[in-house]
């Protein structure tokens, strides 16, 4: 067993995000690991652009309201202790809604054939962003 040694929280990357977010990193694994985990920030309304994982992605909404949406215009909210599951190579995007922070964890795997574990896309629309919400699928 051994501790990891936590890196700074460091801000998202503009080209990967709409708004203000930031990120923790939880957990990078080292092989045979694929394992990756990270506590994300959003600001009242950021958001991701759209993008899709490889081996997919889990989202367990820690706190605020999650939005998450999918290429078919679906838009879902979810609360704390949510978990939203990503298939894999499903174009989604997430973010917070518009009048409070969010935070949520995000698991996925890296890929063990060097492809990249996440493919990114545009920005999601304001109209996307605001489209009608179901409360879960």
């Amino acid at each position: 067993m051994e501790f990891v040694q936590s890196q700074p929280t460091s801000k998202a990357p503009a080209e990967w995000f709409t708004g203000d977010v930031w990120w923790d990193v939880i957990a990078a694994g080292r092989a045979p690991s694929r394992l990756r985990a990270n506590l994300v920030r959003f600001a009242p309304g950021a958001r991701t652009h759209w993008h899709s994982h490889a081996v997919g992605q889990t989202l367990h909404v820690v706190s605020g309201i999650a939005y998450v949406g999918t290429r078919d215009g679906a838009l879902f909210e979810a609360h704390p202790g949510e978990t939203v599951a990503c298939p894999p190579g499903e174009e989604h995007w997430h973010g917070a809604a518009p009048d409070r922070f969010m935070e949520h964890i995000a698991l996925w795997e890296a890929t063990t054939d060097g492809t990249p574990e996440t493919t990114w896309a545009e920005p999601v629309t304001d109209a996307q962003y605001d489209g009608p919400r179901t409360r879960s699928r």
